[in-house]
């Protein structure tokens, strides 16, 4: 990627694994699931009752007040709270970091918006007729209102808008963010991705176009990636935020820089509303891209963060076109899991998080592994480090994020030294 070099220098997480970075990834190097069943929802009436759930939460009252909170849909809670943990850690409050307000600003990516407040609106609309309905309503649910509240609360107020791209939604927004640092129109950017959708409509699709597991089984083994025993995704909830600064105006204040972003690929399968491509010829063109834009050989990378959602037809095409893109190296040195093992699939903020787990790995070199891979499909064949972490010095991570429509994008990181 040329222009100015831009590093990570601060991550926040909430997801069913906890509601930190910190506990988030001690959780996944002991391949703990954070799939449980829903408590927060109904899910009397569905077939499938469990989900990558946020227990326990409720927003900090410095980021929305009591008699506001409500106001805002929980996807809007989730990026405004994983976005105060990335700029703690990054070491910018708001006033005291330096930097001209102008050129900090905040690009999040939501795939799907506010459907609790959205289902609770509409019955309030047929039930009580329309003006029972908030003045409220709009703000709640629209996507960007989730960078908008992020800029108004952190006073960013260079660029700020969200991205749609549904499961690719915070890698493009990621990618978004860092052309604004390369280009040099904004030296900070707050980016990733949240979502919240663990709600009828979301759940009365999936199902119905047979997306979801249906697997009553012990919760936490249900989502299980390259596995024989697979049969579809968990739905999962949260938001994985990141701070992105000029790396050079990040060494100049003593930030601590956990990784640099180096590459990023983008395509389309061009093939099927929600099926990939059988080959994985859209996802060896996005790797490739990815590689190639950060200069990047194959051989370097020493760890795919693989989309890996559990699906009969995505982790055999994702596996081909990681073969296809890495040659040899695939089989021989290259490690690659999927954490939505445990953290069941976030939707349009998996990226977020996802990306969050590629720098973690180069900075501390641990790598998180798939869990209930137990029986692995012999048509996914590489090594997907299986049920126990790996210690790994790694010093390029690729992250993959597939969505609906076709879309695909890579991210490479890099270790900072």
């Amino acid at each position: 990627m040329a222009g100015n070099r831009v590093a990570v220098t601060g991550m926040g997480l909430i997801n069913g694994l906890g509601h930190n970075l910190e506990t988030v990834w001690t959780n996944l190097l002991a391949g703990k699931s954070g799939i449980t069943t829903i408590e927060n929802h109904d899910m009397e009436k569905f077939p499938v009752k469990i989900g990558g759930e946020v227990k326990n939460f409720s927003i900090a009252e410095d980021l929305l007040e009591a008699k506001e909170a409500p106001r805002y849909d929980r996807f809007i809670h989730y990026a405004l709270h994983s976005a105060k943990e990335a700029l703690v850690q990054a070491g910018l409050h708001q006033g005291t970091d330096g930097y001209d307000p102008a050129m900090m600003g905040t690009i999040l990516g939501v795939g799907m918006g506010g459907f609790p407040i959205i289902e609770g609106s509409y019955k309030d609309l047929m039930e009580k007729g329309p003006r029972r309905v908030s003045p409220f309503f709009i703000p709640a649910i629209i996507p960007n209102m989730a960078p908008g509240l992020v800029s108004i609360r952190f006073n960013l107020q260079g660029v700020n808008y969200s991205i749609s791209s549904a499961c690719a939604s915070a890698s493009h927004a990621i990618s978004a963010a860092a052309f604004e640092i390369m280009t040099g129109r904004q030296d900070v950017m707050i980016t990733g991705g949240s979502e919240s959708v663990l709600t009828d409509l979301p759940f009365s699709g999936f199902i119905n176009m047979k997306a979801l597991s249906k697997n009553d089984g012990d919760p936490g083994t249900v989502s299980r990636p390259f596995d024989t025993g697979r049969d579809g995704f968990v739905m999962g909830e949260g938001a994985g935020v990141l701070v992105l600064e000029n790396l050079e105006k990040a060494k100049a204040r003593g930030a601590t820089i956990y990784a640099e972003l180096v590459g990023h690929g983008a395509s389309s399968d061009a093939h099927h509303i929600t099926a990939p491509r059988p080959e994985g010829v859209g996802a060896k063109a996005c790797m490739t891209m990815a590689l190639k834009s950060g200069g990047v050989e194959a051989s370097q990378v020493g760890y795919v963060k693989a989309h890996g959602t559990s699906t009969p037809l995505g982790d055999i095409a994702e596996t081909k076109a990681i073969k296809e893109t890495f040659g040899s190296h695939a089989k021989s040195k290259l490690l690659v899991s999927s954490t939505k093992s445990m953290t069941g699939h976030l939707l349009g903020a998996a990226g977020g998080l996802e990306s969050i787990v590629c720098a973690m790995v180069v900075h501390k070199g641990m790598i998180p592994p798939t869990i209930n891979l137990n029986n692995q499909d012999p048509q996914c064949d590489l090594d997907y480090v299986a049920n126990t972490a790996r210690k790994a010095d790694i010093e390029y991570a690729l992250n993959n994020s597939f969505g609906f429509g076709g879309t695909n994008y890579s991210l490479v990181v890099k270790k900072y030294s």
